[in-house]
């Protein structure tokens, strides 16, 4: 699935990736290949994210994740670097 991590000033995040962990506003759950669609508020806390390459967490300050069609859009406030 396609993985899109941006924040209001640059997009931190672009690839292909086979799972992904997200810190949801009622708490921790993961978005794997043909989820369901699926909008949701985030709370600060760490994306994981894993693909080929391995695995790679980003620090956010809160959120808003989307998924569709494979797709998944994490519109974050911040990223803690």
């Amino acid at each position: 699935m396609h993985l899109e991590i941006i924040t209001p000033d640059r997009k931190v995040f672009e690839g292909e990736v086979s799972s992904a962990q997200f810190p949801g506003a009622d708490g921790l759950f993961e978005v794997l290949n043909n989820h369901a669609p699926l909008i949701s508020a985030l709370k600060a806390g760490n994306v994981t994210v894993s693909s080929a390459a391995g695995r790679e967490a980003f620090r956010i300050e809160g959120g808003v994740v989307e998924v569709l069609r494979n797709n998944v859009i994490v519109l974050a406030e911040g990223v803690v670097a």
